[in-house]
């Protein structure tokens, strides 16, 4: 299961630039267009995979973890 939204953070690419902000859009009229889900050692690693997403350049790619479960 995806960890809470507070959790999490927005990524964006415009020309070459990378913008990251906390948690999703408070009010969002986006659709989801699908999910990646991707293995990290931490949140830092998984911003520079999302970051090489090609839709972040015309949208925005929302980080989140999930919950570890034991023995799964």
């Amino acid at each position: 299961a995806l960890q809470s939204v507070k959790t999490s953070k927005s990524l964006r690419r415009r020309k070459g630039k990378v913008l990251v902000t906390d948690g999703p859009f408070a009010e969002t009229k986006e659709q989801l267009l699908g999910f990646v889900m991707v293995e990290a050692a931490d949140l830092a690693e998984a911003l520079k995979i999302a970051e090489r997403i090609p839709l972040a350049e015309l949208g925005t790619v929302e980080v989140r973890a999930i919950y570890d479960v034991p023995g799964s």
